[in-house]
């Protein structure tokens, strides 16, 4: 039997829902089960806006971004007229008030029986330059990202005084913002070089890392993006997760859980996986494959898994990114397919 790993989100009705029904499809696979996410987190990040539309240093500007061609459209924020980068302040994130609702209700079911002992509470963060890429003006990246990651250091020390650390798992989500930009290889605020950007990232993740109490478990997702159900940039191939994960297996002090890798649908060829053979990873960490598709189920799946076999001795399951912006009529059979295949 193979473990599933559960990337985030989970279109259902609300936390007590996701718990009850992913718990009694996955039981024994799970480690750890996510609160889905649900209401008006379910469309990833754009649930923080008011963290910049409320913001008293920060305005509307007029300029409209898109991850992708195709991806939404949503207007960025600049700096008010008079105000500068240092008068940025993030008071609150939210992140630790909502665990704290979730993990009520995940305790209470856990005491009842429904979700098995030993399972964890998933708690999914996302870094700064994942958050501003979407929301402010290029200029202000570089300014703001550190004020940015200083106010989700605050939101893990408050989830780390209200919740019992050896419950809980804090994911933290490395997106297209970082893959994207190490893939295209264009200057931006992170580097003029991808070595520039494959150095500014591992350092600013294993600062965020490093900020995790070491009995509360620590995974990292890795993504490409699923705006409209579409990818920033399609991977050539899982050489730069490959370097990500290497680089913060080396400089991380504390022990990482999983990294999550995913896999396209359409990547089933052994290119795709080959990168594999240089990833090094520390014993104790457990690598994930997002290789689990709806659209063509346990046939495509297995084929995927198959391929992976070549080059990875072991690993847990998942998809490839969330299930959030998935129709949630569709949830039940996703995860009979995660059942089938871990077996």
């Amino acid at each position: 039997m193979r473990h599933v790993h559960l990337v985030g989100s989970v279109p259902l009705r609300d936390a007590r829902e996701v718990f009850q029904i992913v718990a009694g499809v996955l039981g024994p696979r799970l480690k750890r089960i996510p609160d889905g996410e649900t209401g008006e987190r379910s469309d990833w990040i754009t649930w923080l806006e008011p963290a910049f539309a409320k913001n008293p240093a920060l305005e509307k500007s007029d300029e409209l971004f898109r991850v992708h061609a195709t991806g939404t459209a949503r207007v960025r924020y600049r700096l008010k007229p008079g105000k500068n980068a240092t008068q940025v302040r993030f008071d609150n994130l939210f992140y630790a008030d909502i665990a704290k609702a979730s993990y009520d209700e995940f305790a209470a079911l856990q005491t009842q029986g429904v979700i098995p002992k030993g399972v964890r509470f998933q708690i999914d963060l996302v870094p700064a330059h994942s958050v501003i890429w979407l929301f402010l003006q290029d200029d202000l990246h570089q300014p703001l990202d550190p004020i940015y990651n200083e106010a989700l250091k605050r939101e893990i020390d408050k989830i780390a005084v209200a919740l019992p650390h050896d419950q809980i798992a804090i994911q933290f989500d490395v997106a297209s913002a970082v893959f994207a930009r190490l893939q295209r290889g264009e200057a931006n605020a992170y580097g003029k070089t991808r070595a520039e950007m494959l150095a500014s990232f591992s350092r600013i993740l294993t600062d965020l890392a490093n900020h995790v109490p070491a009995k509360i478990e620590l995974l990292f997702h890795f993504c490409y993006g699923d705006s409209n159900h579409k990818h920033v940039v399609e991977p050539t191939d899982m050489g730069d997760m490959v370097d990500v994960a290497n680089r913060l297996s080396a400089d991380i002090k504390r022990t990482i859980q999983v990294i999550h890798m995913p896999v396209p649908r359409d990547r089933n060829d052994d290119a795709y996986f080959q990168p594999l053979a240089r990833l090094r990873l520390k014993p104790e960490t457990e690598l994930s494959l997002g290789l689990v598709h709806y659209t063509d189920g346990v046939t495509g799946t297995r084929e995927r898994l198959a391929t992976a076999e070549r080059h990875a001795k072991s690993f847990s399951i998942a998809t490839e990114c969330g299930f959030g912006r998935r129709d949630p009529a569709t949830i039940p059979e996703l995860l009979r397919i995660h059942a089938e295949i871990a077996g």
